[in-house]
């Protein structure tokens, strides 16, 4: 039986040139001052042109971090059990959704609940995408869920075993304040990072988290701080943005209403940098393709925020509290890039105009690691522009 070769990125010198506008992922300077970037074996190395053994001509288009979904469900491969639909993940990257952080690999019929069998699958899950990237995606998964006779130990054996994170509070028998506390104390202590969920029950065995045990727990991320799909009051979404500390997620699959009322008052509690996008997919309401665009253009449109700075809620916020290298258009990131602009009709006159007018982007092209992984998108409008 062949062995699969395990994704490489790609080599030599390879220069993008003609770039219309370039975004950056960075809150503090979203847009770089700057028509070229130049990529030298998978990584940036500059905003300069010069000689190269590849050149790519952007033809005016706009250059920007590949979005990172920050909330997901994967399974095994390119499947979700959730829709029994194959190809979820490439069809994302055609969204312009190059990395996806699992928020636990729960929706696996029959999944273990028992010690051994959790960190088992996430073992197998992580392993799993660190050798399989469909169309390039890097899939960040191995997210155990925990369960209320899990000791500290389990833990433990976890950080052992190289798990960075565990899966949703709140997913499995552990979601109430005191229980959560205790084990985002030891995750804590460990080295683990902790997503928390945050609203009413998603699936079957899931539990209803309130901001009141969100705030006792005080977990590293609030997943779905809109709700997943179901939000709490809305007085409770803002009090959160207030006085918990980790980051604030909104998810395509939440409460929009929510979602807006979220980072109004992430803005108002001067937290823009805390405020993180996903879309929960896959899920009851489907698997979206375009999730991730469209929560950012929900946010520049109906939200009103700078479609820049909306664009780095879904990639340079993510990568910084995540702790991911991609998501930042910076020497030595990545080259891990999408190329879009204004879909064809749109009013606007460039890509961050048709945004904040509530039209996604069109996209032209998806580069992981200095590789082109697709051209014009399968599931974007099309992009007035596009690299030649």
């Amino acid at each position: 039986m062949a062995v699969e070769a395990k994704d490489t990125p790609a080599t030599g010198r390879i220069l993008i040139r003609n770039i219309g506008l370039l975004l950056t992922g960075d809150l503090d300077a979203p847009i770089a001052d700057s028509d070229s970037l130049m990529i030298q074996d998978g990584v940036i190395a500059g905003f300069d042109a010069g000689d190269a053994d590849q050149v790519i001509d952007a033809q005016g288009c706009a250059v920007a971090p590949g979005l990172i979904d920050g909330h997901c469900h994967p399974v095994f491969g390119d499947w979700t059990p959730r829709q029994n639909q194959l190809g979820w993940i490439e069809m994302n990257v055609n969204g312009g959704v190059t990395s996806f952080i699992s928020a636990g690999e729960v929706h696996l019929p029959g999944r273990p609940k028992d010690a051994e069998g959790v960190k088992a699958l996430a073992m197998v899950a992580q392993r799993c995408f660190q050798n399989f990237r469909p169309l390039g995606a890097k899939v960040i998964a191995g997210a155990p869920v925990a369960e209320l006779d899990f000791g500290r130990d389990f833990f433990e054996a976890l950080k052992t075993a190289g798990i960075r994170h565990i899966g949703e509070i709140g997913l499995g028998t552990v979601a109430k304040g005191p229980d959560a506390a205790r084990v985002t104390a030891w995750c804590r202590d460990l080295g683990i990072e902790t997503i928390m969920h945050c609203g009413g029950p998603s699936i079957a065995g899931s539990h209803h988290v309130t901001a009141a045990d969100i705030l006792q727990a005080q977990p590293d991320v609030i997943s779905h701080i809109n709700g997943g799909p179901t939000a709490n009051p809305l007085e409770d979404i803002a009090l959160l943005c207030r006085e918990a500390s980790g980051a604030l997620e909104v998810v395509h699959n939440g409460n929009e209403k929510a979602a807006l009322v979220a980072l109004e008052a992430a803005q108002q509690a001067d937290r823009l940098a805390d405020f993180l996008i996903g879309t929960d997919a896959p899920a009851g309401s489907g698997v979206q393709p375009n999730g991730m665009v469209r929560m950012v253009t929900l946010m520049a449109s109906l939200g009103g925020l700078a479609s820049e700075l909306a664009w780095c809620c879904a990639s340079g916020n993510v990568a910084r509290k995540r702790g991911l290298t991609q998501g930042l258009v910076a020497p030595g990131r990545p080259a891990d890039l999408v190329f879009m602009d204004r879909p064809g009709g749109s009013d606007g006159g460039d890509v961050l105009g048709a945004m904040a007018m509530g039209n996604i982007p069109g996209i032209g092209a998806v580069m992981i690691d200095g590789k082109m992984r697709c051209g014009r998108s399968r599931s974007t409008p099309p992009a007035a522009r596009v690299p030649a």
